[in-house]
């Protein structure tokens, strides 16, 4: 887990430092950095995260690249859904929800035609993929 941890730490670390302007893979990906509450420990964890807006909302996806289970992040927000979302040039609070039908679908939809890689992500598994939108507070 040590390298996922190192590889985001650098990309946390280089969205920080320049505006939110990253290069390598996500280079010109909307991203965002995601700080949740553990679930367990209470401790505050930060993820660099694909997103998309649908109107006012901030919409993100916990693909976990198509593993069969659902990301940390997601199960940290479901038990502490106040969460701070960093764009390039804001921060702010707001609460995660999670979709459901038919909502959860159409968000996914928006968000993959944008994005096609979430289409593959899907193929991969044999879960629902969760949607979060995340509303300003």
């Amino acid at each position: 887990m040590a390298n996922v941890n190192d590889f985001n730490a650098k990309i946390i670390d280089e969205f920080r430092a320049n505006g939110g302007k990253v290069t390598g893979m996500f280079e010109n990906a909307p991203l965002l950095l995601l700080t949740t509450t553990g679930a367990k420990s209470g401790q505050k964890r930060t993820n660099p995260l694909a997103y998309t807006v649908d109107g006012d909302d901030i919409v993100i996806i916990a693909s976990k690249a198509g593993a069969p289970t659902n990301p940390d992040w997601f199960h940290n927000l479901v038990a502490n859904p106040i969460v701070t979302v960093e764009l390039p040039n804001e921060t702010f609070e707001a609460r995660a929800r999670v979709t459901e039908e038919p909502e959860r679908e159409r968000r996914f939809r928006a968000q993959a035609a944008v994005m096609p890689g979430f289409n593959d992500y899907e193929a991969k598994t044999t879960r629902k993929i969760p949607v979060v939108v995340l509303e300003r507070i």
